[in-house]
């Protein structure tokens, strides 16, 4: 193996973006290791290449655990040159029927569990003065929904972090890019979504549609994953990557009608906003 071969860490490897990611990857030439949640997930990832794809068991909510994790893949694996927080899941639920536990979740694994990642990584790229870090956010991170509250609440935390790292590292060589999807036939809106049980009629003709036009919808989106891999690995080779990268022509649609629609709000309001200065 040449040792120009770069190492990337990817958590949630078992399916969606992180699977087409790690496999476009490996075809790349990359060494590859991917976090799963099972002794068996960990078997089927390093199937993929016998010689660089490398599989450990790590729940990201395990934040004791992740230190000594990556401390062990860079003494036996190599130095960590990409690090994609790509796990995480999505949770569906009018939020006044939604428990604060359903909340702290969300954010266990969408927001905690990515920072204890990058904090760990962190050092090590800082010392090199080198290292890439993606962080897989969402077209929630910048449009809302109804239903889907604790989510977008998530990724709007991922998406303003990684912006602020962005910037704090920047000076020894280290990237941030917060790449942000818009539909994708991933396992999202499937089996990987938690849904809180309806409980309130009042919400009924505002979410019921909502919520079965997504489950008629997926695995039917118009995303491509594997083209999403490819997407992400050009930016990560890239040698001037984005601080933001939107994916599918529906975010990028959504997400400049909100930009768009608040440009307009603020307009509307500029003379009480500018009423409050001394």
């Amino acid at each position: 193996m040449s040792s120009t071969t770069r190492t990337m860490l990817i958590t949630g490897v078992s399916s969606g973006f992180g699977r087409a990611l790690a496999e476009e990857a490996l075809a790349a030439g990359y060494r590859v290791v991917g976090t799963v949640r099972s002794e068996q997930a960990k078997q089927s990832f390093e199937a993929l290449n016998a010689t660089s794809a490398f599989g450990r068991v790590l729940d990201v909510t395990d934040f004791d655990s992740i230190g000594d994790v990556v401390n062990e893949i860079e003494a036996n694996v190599g130095p960590l040159d990409v690090l994609v927080n790509n796990a995480g899941y999505g949770h569906e639920g009018v939020m006044e029927e939604s428990s604060l536990a359903d909340m702290r979740r969300q954010f266990d694994v969408n927001v905690f569990g990515a920072v204890a990642v990058m904090k760990s990584v962190l050092p090590s790229m800082r010392e090199r003065r080198r290292g890439h870090i993606l962080n897989i956010t969402s077209m929630g991170g910048f449009i809302t929904m109804p239903g889907i509250a604790y989510y977008c609440g998530s990724k709007f935390a991922l998406e303003g972090i990684s912006e602020v790292l962005g910037k704090e590292v920047k000076p020894f060589g280290i990237r941030v890019t917060a790449v942000a999807p818009g539909s994708f036939r991933t396992e999202w809106a499937g089996r990987s979504m938690v849904r809180t049980p309806r409980s309130i009629p009042d919400y009924d003709s505002l979410f019921d549609p909502i919520r079965k036009g997504r489950e008629e919808k997926s695995g039917r989106q118009l995303g491509d994953p594997v083209k999403a891999a490819r997407a992400m690995l050009s930016v990560i080779e890239s040698d001037e990557p984005p601080s933001h990268l939107l994916l599918g022509s529906d975010a990028l649609g959504l997400v400049r009608e909100k930009l768009s629609s608040l440009g307009a709000e603020f307009d509307v309001w500029e003379g009480i906003t500018r009423s409050t200065d001394g």
